[in-house]
């Protein structure tokens, strides 16, 4: 770093902090201008994240890290510029608008820089050193924002993928999962978790899985719908596959797909019938063991 770009840096700091009130009420004004902001979010909250950005980047200027490195490494700028990203986008944001509030503050700081330095030479090496760090913090920040939102819908998905995929208590130790839609991997799980967790909680014995809302079978819905089976059966549960209409059955049958070693049941009422005959049988052989005369 040259002596000049050392001055620039020291002068833009100093006015970051001996000017951090205008800076931070500029750069508020400037959001609600250039309409970057929700009509929803508050002043105060807007002046809360102004002050802590500022100064963050007044810390960052007064690290000896380089301008071009500053954004990514000085831990409190980045966790400042992530935490307003984050903010933004949980509460619905754009990409491009939250990327849009954070580099007008470099107009906030611009206009500081401008009424502060005569020379043309100085002004110019410090609007290029604002622009280098805000830009960096810019792309930082959609870079997060993106992260952000894809984090949201993923847990958006899965909520929904629960949602769809309720485990409901029957009768005293029988549960069923009525299915409806299509059933794939990820859903699969989501019906695997939530069913084995069920069925600890309350100690079932028999598990019925509805596939009356199924439109199809194929050969990997089998599949999924075995790989379940067969984590009810580790879990010492037996399980009941109710629903399998005619056309399904047809499907299956042309498949060559096996589920004989499945209890299958045409309806939901048919499978409860067998699943309390289930739950009756222990019961029954316990009544009729008569222990030996010692």
């Amino acid at each position: 770093m040259t002596s000049s770009d050392t001055a620039v840096r020291d002068r833009l700091t100093r006015a970051l902090r001996e000017r951090a009130d205008d800076i931070a009420d500029r750069w508020v004004q400037l959001q609600w201008e250039q309409a970057v902001v929700d009509d929803g979010v508050e002043e105060s909250e807007l002046r809360e994240e102004a002050d802590a950005l500022v100064d963050a980047v007044r810390a960052g200027l007064e690290s000896a890290i380089p301008v071009y490195r500053v954004v990514q490494e000085h831990q409190e700028l980045r966790r400042s510029v992530i935490d307003l990203s984050l903010r933004r986008a949980r509460a619905g944001a754009s990409p491009s608008a939250t990327s849009m509030a954070v580099l007008s503050l470099k107009e906030a700081l611009l206009e500081v820089v401008r009424a502060e330095v005569q020379d043309a030479t100085e002004l110019y090496h410090s609007a290029l050193l604002v622009n280098r760090l805000l830009d960096a913090a810019g792309a930082l920040c959609f870079e997060t924002f993106v992260d952000g939102r894809e984090e949201i819908i993923r847990r958006q998905s899965r909520q929904l993928l629960e949602l769809s995929t309720p485990v409901v208590r029957l009768w005293r130790q029988v549960l069923a999962v009525p299915l409806i839609g299509t059933l794939d991997t990820a859903r699969t799980q989501v019906v695997m978790e939530n069913l084995l967790q069920a069925i600890q909680d309350h100690e079932a014995l028999v598990t019925i899985i509805d596939i009356t809302g199924v439109p199809t079978v194929d050969t990997a819905v089998a599949q999924h719908l075995m790989h379940t089976v067969n984590a009810v059966r580790l879990m010492g549960a037996d399980c009941v596959i109710s629903g399998i209409r005619p056309p399904i059955a047809q499907t299956i049958a042309q498949l060559g797909i096996d589920l004989s070693t499945i209890l299958t049941r045409a309806t939901l009422a048919d499978a409860l019938g067998t699943a309390i005959k289930l739950i009756d049988r222990p019961a029954r052989q316990a009544d009729s063991f008569t222990p030996a005369a010692p």
